[in-house]
């Protein structure tokens, strides 16, 4: 699997398998859902399943599904500022800069910069604690010109 995509419907399924999970049409389109927005919350993913208008789903099972997929670590998740909860369909090491006026994720991918960091703290310690991972999100608001991250 490439490390700078997120999992194919094939992929995907063979986790649920993985899993002892069932491909159930709510957790393909589920899934489906998540790979065109990448990034969004419940309420985001019913609604473009319910535009497409091929499986019924409730926002409450969306939720489930989201967050059973978040345990698994299929999926990630991230708290916005508007205390809403945003899943992520990619789980690879990446940089996220969330804009704080629209409540809006967006990946943010610097291999190089991933690397400076990881190669930073693997020479730090926190003392009783071993360092697994970190997470950067950068923040920021539109300024008046339009430029893309």
């Amino acid at each position: 699997m490439n490390t700078h995509k997120c999992p194919n419907l094939e992929e995907y399924k063979l986790l649920l398998k993985k899993h002892s999970l069932k491909a159930t049409p709510q957790r393909l389109a589920v899934h489906e859902a998540m790979m065109s927005l990448g990034h969004a919350c419940a309420d985001m993913v019913t609604e473009s399943i319910k535009e497409k208008g091929t499986t019924k789903v409730t926002v409450a099972s969306v939720y489930n599904i989201l967050t059973h997929m978040a345990m698994l670590g299929v999926y990630d998740y991230r708290l916005s500022a508007n205390n809403k909860m945003y899943f992520d369909v990619n789980t690879f090491k990446h940089i996220h800069f969330y804009d704080q006026d629209n409540h809006v994720f967006r990946d943010v991918i610097d291999d190089e910069l991933v690397a400076l960091i990881e190669s930073h703290l693997s020479r730090k310690r926190v003392r009783g604690y071993k360092i697994e991972g970190f997470d950067i999100q950068l923040v920021g608001r539109p300024s008046r010109k339009k430029y893309s991250v």
